[in-house]
Formats: C-alpha cells, structure tokens, sequence
C-alpha cells in the first residue's frame, strides 16, 4: 500500500486506503471505510465506518462522510455510503450512510461538485456530474438524477426526485418533484419557468431539441388542457424526441406531483 498518512490523522487498522491516497492532518479514517486510488483528505476530514469511496476524489477541510443518518428510528446497523469517482466534496459537507428502512445505502455516482455545506441525507441516491451549490440539502430518500444543479440553500423534502438536467434557482424549496431540464425556482410558490436553455446548449443539446422541450412545457403547463390529455397530445406530436419522452415518463411516474410552470 503506498499511501500518505499524517502523523496527526488516525486511521483504524481495519481500513482500506489505495495507492496514491492521500490523508491529511487531522483527519480521521475509521473502521472497515474504504478510500480509492488517488483519493485526498485535505485536513480534518472525518470518514465514518462502513464509507466507500471510489478513486480520485478530492474531500476539502471539515467534510463528514458516512456518519450515522440523523433518523431517530436509526438504531447502528452497519449501513452504507457508497462515493463513486472524481467528486469534489468541499467545506463542511455532509454526506451520511443509510438507513434499515430506507434500503441501508446512501449512493453518489461520479464527477459531482458538492460546494461548501451541501448536505446528503440518508438514503438519498444522486447520480453524476451535479452541481450542489452552497448549502444546498436533500432530505432522506431523495433521488437525483444526472447532469442537476441546485442552487445556493436549495432544499428538496424527502422521497422527491430530481429529474436529469433540472436547474434550481437559489433558495428554492422543493416539495414536489423537480422536472428535468427546466428552471425552477420559488421560496414557497414554487414554479417551473420552462427549459434552462443556455444550460442545455452549453451541454451540448440541439437547438432542435431544446425548442421541442419548450413547446412541450408550454403544451403541458400554459394550454388550459387538463394534464392527462396535455400528456397525450404532447406524447402524440412529440414523442419521438427522446428528452421530450422522459420528461413525459417522468411526469407520470411522479408520487409527489411535479413543480409546474
């Protein structure tokens, strides 16, 4: 094992460092946690037992990762937080394990920037290459798709989800489920403001695409039309566009209702 420890960290005998690790002053590392190639602790950096995280990430001063989830109904199982590649954890984030009841993992995919006091409940699956802004939180149970960015103080309730490229706007409290590709933003009135059109072009959409996904949120939240037949005249004319499809599925997959425009 060729890993870089500092003589005023500790880590426990039963954990799993890679090569190239890198564990900076003052952190702790304990029992059965796991931290992948190429792996930084900057400093004080606290990584809770049971923790698996993959290569390359990048953990800054003050970060918890698989501490216990603040459930009372918790009560010490051996339940997980699994990270996967290439994240970027900053300041004072908090990422905490599973729950007994809630399937006992808490998942994070690759590649997403969690800025200073973002907060991961348990439970919570989030995919990859999201941007958490500032104390942006999820309650337990949430699902988070790819490509997101919620905003500074963003707060999303629990069992919500988070559609693939949804945008938030700062300070925006999420009750329902989030659309994906589309702006929303409201402290208490809530809305989707239609598609995050520069966000989708910077990431490379068609313009074709993104003026599809316009017409569709116009057809399904301004028409007048009742949201079963708004659904089915939208999937009627513009189906056959793959994100006009999932935004459609995921409308109708929704438990908690959706943010509608």
């Amino acid at each position: 094992m060729n890993a870089q420890v500092h003589p005023s960290s500790v880590v426990s005998p039963a954990a799993r460092l890679g090569d190239d690790v890198v564990v900076g002053p003052f952190c702790v590392v304990e029992g059965d946690a796991v931290l992948g190639v190429r792996t930084v602790l900057r400093s004080h950096v606290v990584v809770g037992p049971f923790t698996e995280i993959g290569e390359d990430n990048e953990v800054y001063p003050q970060a918890t990762l698989g501490l216990a989830p603040q459930d009372t109904k918790y009560r010490g199982s051996p339940t997980l937080l699994r990270i996967g590649a290439r994240n970027v954890i900053r300041e004072g984030c908090t990422l905490h394990r599973g729950t007994e009841g809630g399937g006992g993992v808490t998942a994070i995919g690759d590649d997403n920037l969690f800025m200073a006091g973002a907060h991961v409940a348990h439970d919570c699956r989030v995919g990859s290459r999201n941007v958490f802004a500032n104390n942006a939180t999820l309650a337990g149970h949430v699902d988070v798709g790819d490509d997101c960015t919620l905003g500074a103080f963003t707060a999303v309730h629990q069992f919500c989800r988070v559609g693939d490229h949804a945008f938030t706007g700062g300070f925006t409290v999420v009750t329902m489920d989030l659309l994906p590709y589309m702006r929303t933003s409201g402290s208490r009135d809530t809305r989707s403001y239609g598609p995050n059109t520069l966000g989708l072009q910077r990431k490379g959409f068609p313009p074709e695409v993104v003026e599809s996904l316009k017409r569709a949120h116009r057809l399904l939240f301004r028409s007048g039309l009742g949201i079963e037949e708004a659904l089915a005249q939208a999937e009627a004319e513009q189906g056959n566009v793959a994100a006009v499809a999932y935004l459609i599925r995921f409308i109708r997959e929704a438990e908690r209702g959706v943010h509608r425009g």
